[in-house]
């Protein structure tokens, strides 16, 4: 599966949009796994927007980003990342809200847990 995005760069006077995925799993199916392929790909994308040489599949960090779910009119939710650089909003997913606001809460709270387990404070 794959998934549309809508992209704002800071600065510019447009949205564009681009695709992302593959996707093994419909979103009623997503794994933690699954959620952070996600938010990465939405990551990327708002980067090649802002940077066509990005590489496709350069690091990314699920930190220094609000996000929110939210209900798309027409049907299921969307995603929606604000940074710094832009915005970017993936969807329309055929899923409930608060599911996926909890799988997206869960794997931003492992991201954290991670990032300050790595960190290590020297006497």
């Amino acid at each position: 599966m794959e998934f549309q995005t809508d992209i704002w760069v800071r600065g510019e006077h447009h949205a564009t949009a681009q695709s992302v995925g593959p996707l093994p799993w419909e979103p009623n199916g997503w794994a933690d796994e699954d959620i952070v392929m996600v938010l990465e790909g939405m990551l990327r994308a708002l980067k090649r927007a802002n940077d066509p040489s990005a590489s496709a599949d350069r690091p990314v960090s699920l930190r220094g980003f609000s996000w929110i779910v939210n209900p798309f009119e027409t049907g299921g939710v969307v995603i929606a990342l604000e940074l710094t650089l832009g915005a970017v909003i993936a969807g329309p997913f055929d899923v409930s809200e608060s599911d996926l606001s909890a799988k997206i809460e869960r794997v931003m709270a492992a991201e954290r847990t991670a990032i300050q387990s790595a960190a290590q404070t020297v006497h």
